[in-house]
């Protein structure tokens, strides 16, 4: 898959998050690495200080943005199909963007597991 397709579907993941997840979205950049993630099993990582740890007992104020990195070449050597791609970018985004909120790995999959009966990923 192109780069250019593969960022679409970040963006893509993004536009469709919740309205009141994606208003609450604060000092975070979404990228994509082309390669493989850093042990080639990672799909996506967070990187940062979780909106729950931020405020002034954290001394959190005017720093860099937080990070998403979204591994291209991860995504693609584990999807079975090249149609699923679309499905695990969503998926990717959706759980790395609940770490940002401040969930730990078993909230997330506990959100995966709601939004999954939902139908949203």
């Amino acid at each position: 898959m192109q780069n250019e397709e593969f960022e679409n579907l970040i963006n893509a993941a993004i536009v469709a998050l919740p309205k009141n997840i994606l208003a609450k979205l604060d000092n975070v950049e979404i990228t994509m690495e082309e390669g493989d993630s850093p042990d080639n099993s990672l799909f996506g990582l967070y990187h940062g200080v979780s909106q729950l740890k931020r405020g002034s007992t954290y001394g959190y104020g005017s720093v860099l943005p937080d990070k998403i990195t979204i591994y291209k070449g991860t995504i693609e050597k584990f999807a079975t199909d090249p149609a699923d791609i679309p499905f695990m970018v969503r998926r990717v985004v959706w759980h790395e963007i609940g770490h940002h909120f401040g969930f730990d790995e078993e909230g997330v999959r506990r959100l995966e597991e709601k939004w999954r009966r939902e139908g949203k990923v």
